[in-house]
């Protein structure tokens, strides 16, 4: 077995694919429209999807938004440096819910950004201890 994808349902299709290219430097892999059910569906990460786990993005059509409630954390995206990659979210005009830093209970350095609509990306770097 192996972890093939998380999905995430989204308001704007369109500024979901170019937050997740454009600010997070993913590829968009696969895109595919279901005229019956009324849904696109885009498939984007860093790494094709025979290896690499990968983000699928749903747009049911005339959907805007969703509430996201309270069990959903985050996506974790390893990077080299934290605080450089939520400089290059800035630089990008997405936005950082938590700036760079120690995680309030260990040494381990971590951000966290917000993509369209509202889900949490959190960067931690790479040399992080995996237990």
């Amino acid at each position: 077995m192996r972890l093939l994808h998380t999905m995430l349902r989204v308001g704007n299709l369109e500024k979901s694919i170019a937050f997740y290219t454009e600010v997070l430097g993913m590829k968009l892999l696969r895109q595919k429209e279901y005229p019956q059910g009324e849904f696109t569906l885009a498939f984007l990460g860093y790494g094709n999807e025979d290896e690499n786990t990968v983000l699928e993005l749903t747009y049911n059509w005339g959907v805007e938004s969703y509430d996201l409630g309270n069990a959903y954390g985050h996506i974790a995206i390893e990077v080299a440096d934290v605080y450089k990659a939520a400089e290059m979210v800035k630089a990008g005009g997405g936005k950082i819910i938590r700036e760079a830093g120690p995680m309030n209970a260990g040494t381990t350095i971590i951000a966290f950004a917000e993509d369209p609509d509202g889900y949490q990306i959190e960067f931690i770097g790479e040399n992080h201890v995996r237990k």
